[in-house]
């Protein structure tokens, strides 16, 4: 029997022009928002000094977030997908550009931050359904694992970087460098998104509305699928039970290592880029349900060995493969929605998505802070972890065909036991 392959599967970069061109795209802007959500909050703080007033920031997304989120996916099941992507495209690069202004006047103002983030979310919430729906159009479904992968690996990487950068050039020449290097960013990024060929939606001549009624459609096509259902349900339990990152200063004051709170950000996602580094195996896995739940259930259990770390050292190893559970989770969730849920569905559906894992870390970081409120930040992350796991397991018994579920060998739609064909709508 041959071993399975480790190394990542380069074969959609190698075979797909027009994926090679998104990828593109997304690595570029990936390392440019980054950089400018380091230099937001950096900014915020020098302006104002207030800790309420930087996370603001964060709270200004949140609607936007939600609402131009389903919007998004409507409108990507409705219209030229590259037309759309496009358009927010232009419009995030015009709200770097209005940043950039911002922060080279003498005296830079304050509320520009909040409105221009308020604005690029909302850009962005109506641009990523578009960019999401679209891989599948234009990776065979055989490949649509590596697709993940590579992305994931991509984004892990800008992450590492532009967090580095933004950090760096905020504190350093100022704010107005990381803004113009995000300008410049969406500029060439629009230039490899103006190649790409043009993406109809086939869904137009089946929805003849984009309103209320079409994202209600989305929501009971996804309630119809256990596994689609499931696949949701288990990521948003582990975000809003066990998301750490509002507990890593105390959890390092506590261990006696301020130093490392900026470590603690990067472990999960060295983990996750570690991870796609040898994601080839994971094309063999059919059981993509069962995939999904043990991830997420090993990263609640992660999350649970953080909080009791004896010291730092421990703490950083169990953050690392927290965040390659996590991304084992999500490159098997993002094969399952992909293979199975027809084209003109996945812009709404990638919508929902963009709400699961979106709103999911924000709820998550409400709920750390109150347990942490009245016992400990270890206490919080502790039980937290151990009810993700517990949150996961309930998922599993109550939607069997979550776990059931199998993908066809060659990575076409496979069998799920709730009744339901794939890629068909109940």
């Amino acid at each position: 029997m041959s071993r399975p392959r480790l190394r990542a599967g380069l074969t959609p970069l190698r075979t797909s022009r027009d994926f090679r061109l998104l990828y593109a795209s997304r690595t570029v802007i990936a390392l440019g928002t980054q950089a400018t959500e380091v230099a937001l909050l950096v900014q915020a703080k020098q302006l104002t000094g207030s800790t309420v007033a930087v996370g603001l920031l964060g709270a200004v997304e949140l609607v936007p977030l939600v609402v131009f989120g389903l919007y998004g996916g409507v409108l990507a099941d409705r219209f030229d997908r590259r037309r759309l992507i496009l358009v927010c495209e232009g419009a995030l690069g015009c709200c770097a550009a209005l940043l950039t202004l911002n922060a080279l006047a003498a005296k830079p103002l304050v509320w520009p931050l909040y409105v221009v983030t308020g604005l690029m979310m909302a850009a962005a919430a109506l641009q990523r359904p578009s960019l999401d729906a679209t891989i599948p159009r234009v990776v065979p479904t055989d490949q649509l694992t590596a697709a993940a992968a590579l992305l994931s690996m991509s984004q892990n990487v800008s992450f590492l970087a532009g967090t580095t950068l933004g950090g760096a050039l905020a504190a350093g020449p100022g704010p107005e460098y990381v803004y113009g290097l995000d300008t410049v960013c969406f500029v060439v990024s629009f230039g490899f998104l103006w190649l790409v060929r043009p993406l109809p939606a086939p869904g137009a001549r089946h929805q003849p509305e984009v309103g209320l009624r079409s994202i209600v459609a989305g929501f009971a096509y996804a309630r119809g699928r256990q596994d689609l259902l499931g696949s949701y349900l288990a990521d948003l339990a582990a975000m809003t039970l066990a998301y750490p990152n509002a507990l890593f200063p105390f959890v390092a004051a506590d261990l006696h290592a301020p130093w490392a709170v900026g470590l603690m950000f990067a472990a999960p996602s060295a983990g996750a880029l570690a991870i796609t580094v040898v994601s080839g195996w994971m094309g063999r896995v059919r059981r993509h349900g069962l995939a999904i739940a043990v991830s997420a259930a090993v990263w609640g259990l992660l999350i649970t060995a953080f909080g009791l770390a004896p010291d730092i050292a421990v703490a950083l190893g169990c953050l690392v493969l927290a965040g390659a559970a996590d991304m084992v989770s999500g490159i098997f969730r993002a094969t399952l929605w992909n293979q199975t849920i027809p084209d003109r569905l996945r812009g709404r559906m990638a919508g929902l998505e963009l709400l699961s894992y979106g709103v999911g870390p924000s709820a998550g970081q409400i709920r750390g802070g109150a347990v942490a409120s009245v016992t400990s930040a270890r206490f919080s992350l502790a039980s937290g972890g151990l009810l993700c796991a517990g949150a996961v397991g309930l998922v599993c018994l109550l939607l069997p065909g979550f776990t059931r579920y199998r993908a066809q060998p060659g990575g076409a739609a496979g069998e799920r036991d709730d009744g339901a064909q794939p890629g068909r709508e109940p």
